[in-house]
């Protein structure tokens, strides 16, 4: 990046005059000391100010035909290519309220004739030392604009990929597969996306919350790590022990997202949202879920949300010990759940969006191959 606010060795300046006599002066004048441009029109003007070499200053005369100079500096200052050349108008016209008019459209500068050659190079190299540093202050600005970009891009992928490996994680230690995580992301994007419009929502579900819940959705297991694998991999129904240490993978969820974000020092948007779903993904609509007993709005909207994808992804996906339920019957079960289980909102929500959500289904399928590959993984687990 160059950093310099020298000037280059010849600065570009387009004199624009159509008197012969004037553009004749005014190129002896300045022809040592930089590079011309010559126009004898308008028209003329405007096409050489946007080919080639753009000019570093442009010296426009008013009073000229078909098009005057102030019709040229007001297309010149509306074209981004050309709208931050100075112009200094260098007219024979001497009134007050000219020159107001001349500066009011854009021009940095107005000289009337005769000219004064010392004024007039005076006032060319003030101008264009001004436009070197504007120039070199609008690159950086640039420049550091890039690199912020770079650097949050980098920290969102770094973000993601952490994410997506302590959810991974938790999914080696149970019999669901890597791609509940997405279909579950994408579930709850959908239902947010949705129900952003609607009136108890709107506020809430805005684009960034909605990001951070895209985000947060694959830590909502994180806590089954730290249940024992008698449990985590049993096949049959819990028994009541049992499923009262399963219930702990809530809190254990929480909690381990609680310690690395104490660890950070600083609070995280998107990890506040994670503690949300882990720890309150299983609590349901009428206070008879676990591990509070929270009911209605209580429960964190993030929790409701994935409360309905994670049951509708846990009754149609097939898992090692189970076949998937048909779409229509998961359907009909989260209906009976409305007002109870679930959000009575968000499970209209989930009914209106049934073929997107039979979509993502599809798209994030498990393969046999994957199943396969998870039943030796647990099978290896359960040998140890």
């Amino acid at each position: 990046m160059e950093t310099s606010l020298e000037l280059p060795a010849k600065p570009i300046v387009l004199i624009v005059d159509d008197t012969p006599e004037n553009l004749a002066l005014m190129s002896e004048l300045l022809r040592n000391d930089y590079k011309l441009k010559i126009a004898n029109s308008g028209a003329r003007a405007l096409k050489l100010a946007t080919t080639g070499d753009v000019p570093d200053l442009i010296l426009l005369d008013i009073m000229m035909p078909e098009m005057d100079g102030y019709q040229v500096c007001q297309i010149l200052k509306a074209h981004p290519a050309t709208r931050d050349i100075p112009v200094i108008f260098l007219t024979a016209k001497a009134d007050i309220a000219d020159e107001e008019k001349g500066l009011q459209i854009g021009a940095v500068d107005y000289i009337t004739k005769p000219v004064s050659p010392p004024i007039l190079m005076a006032r060319l190299k003030i101008h264009l030392a001004l436009k070197a540093h504007a120039d070199f202050l609008r690159d950086k600005s640039a420049f550091l604009e890039q690199e912020v970009a770079k650097r949050t891009r980098e920290v969102t992928a770094i973000q993601d990929v952490t994410i997506l490996a302590m959810a991974s994680l938790a999914e080696t230690r149970d019999a669901d597969t890597g791609n509940h995580i997405r279909r579950t992301q994408y579930y709850v994007q959908a239902l947010a996306r949705k129900l952003s419009s609607h009136p108890r929502f709107a506020a809430l579900l805005t684009d960034e919350y909605i990001r951070m819940l895209f985000k947060s959705a694959p830590l909502h297991d994180i806590g089954k790590v730290g249940i024992p694998d008698r449990i985590l991999l049993k096949p049959g129904k819990f028994d009541a022990a049992e499923f009262e240490i399963m219930k702990t993978h809530t809190t254990l969820g929480r909690d381990a997202i609680d310690h690395a974000e104490k660890q950070l020092g600083t609070q995280v948007s998107f990890l506040s949202m994670a503690k949300d779903i882990a720890y309150s993904h299983q609590e349901k609509w009428d206070g008879s879920g676990y591990p509070q007993g929270l009911s209605g709005v209580a429960i964190p909207l993030a929790a409701r949300l994935m409360a309905v994808a994670d049951v509708y992804d846990a009754l149609i996906c097939r898992r090692v010990y189970k076949e998937g339920m048909g779409h229509d019957l998961a359907v009909q079960l989260i209906v009976q759940g409305r007002g109870s289980h679930f959000d009575p909102d968000v499970v209209d929500a989930f009914l209106s969006l049934q073929d997107e959500f039979r979509a993502i289904a599809a798209r994030f399928a498990d393969s046999d191959e994957d199943l396969e590959q998870k039943r030796e993984q647990l099978n290896r687990i359960s040998a140890q």
